[in-house]
Formats: structure tokens, sequence, C-alpha cells
């Protein structure tokens, strides 16, 4: 997985801003992504790319469409120093995987690898390893399933049979 690095008080119009958000839909919204303050951010983003940031990331609007633009763009999880709440569980509820770690040393474009059951976070690159504290397994469940909404559908079908 490849690092984009970002620092502290990413705040969701950073993120996604304000003027696209005339849809819910993941792929289009990815397209704009840091449009302002990384333009190449949606044309050179790989799948499975990781985001390492700072304290504070997804402050201000409570909108879940900057975590859905993350995900449309193909990241597979934010790593950052602390996320501001509603962000961190937007996240969890459609299905990216969020991590609180500080791993600031962590440089853009490095590999890493992450274990979420053990909480170890690989820097290929560094030879670095850092820890987090995993998710509690309700959360974990939430995310393995693909977010809150096929979590839901899934225990209904689980249960009718």
């Amino acid at each position: 997985m490849r690092v984009w690095k970002f620092g502290d008080d990413i705040d969701t119009d950073q993120i996604i801003p304000a003027e696209y958000l005339t849809t819910g839909d993941a792929a289009e919204l990815a397209r704009h992504a840091f449009a302002k303050l990384r333009p190449e951010f949606s044309r050179e983003v790989k799948k499975g790319d990781v985001i390492v940031a700072g304290a504070n990331f997804g402050c201000g609007s409570s909108r879940e469409h900057a975590p859905r633009a993350l995900m449309g763009a193909g990241i597979s999880c934010v790593i950052a120093k602390s996320f501001a709440r509603i962000f961190f569980r937007n996240a969890i509820n459609i299905g990216l995987r969020v991590i609180e770690a500080d791993a600031r040393n962590i440089e853009e474009g490095d590999e890493v690898e992450i274990d979420f059951e053990r909480g170890v976070i690989r820097d290929l690159t560094r030879g670095e390893e850092y820890s987090f504290k995993p998710l509690p397994e309700f959360m974990q469940k939430l995310l393995d399933s693909g977010g809150l909404i096929a979590y839901i559908k899934n225990a209904k079908s689980d249960s009718g049979r």
C-alpha cells in the first residue's frame, strides 16, 4: 500500500470541496478529492493506497461525502494521529478503515503493510513499525461487512435462514 501524506487539520472541505457535493456517487466524488489541496491526487491515487495524516483529520462539516470520496478513490485506510469524531464514525459506517496512530515518520510514497487485528503498521520502505489500538470487534465486523448498511443486510439475511 502506497502512502499519501497530509498534515494536521485536514478538513472535509479540503477532502471534497463544497461545489462537488451535488452527488453521493463515490466514483464521481473521487474525481474531485483534494481538488484544491492536491490537484494530482485524483489522477494518481491507486486502489489500495493509504493516507497518513496528522491530528484532527476530517474536521469541519459532518458530511459523509468526505470518507465516501476517499473510498471512491480507492483509499483502503486512513491513518491519522487523531480524527474528528463525526468523520471517524462516518468512515466506519460506510466501510472505510481508519486507524488512530502517530505515524508521522511515514513519508509520502512509502509502502506500508497493516495488520488490523494485531494493531501493527509496518513501513516497508523504512523498516519501522508503529502500533495502534485495534478497533473493537463489533467495529471490525462492520468494516469486514462493508459498512453499517451491509452489516445490517447481512444480519437480516442470516436471521431469516
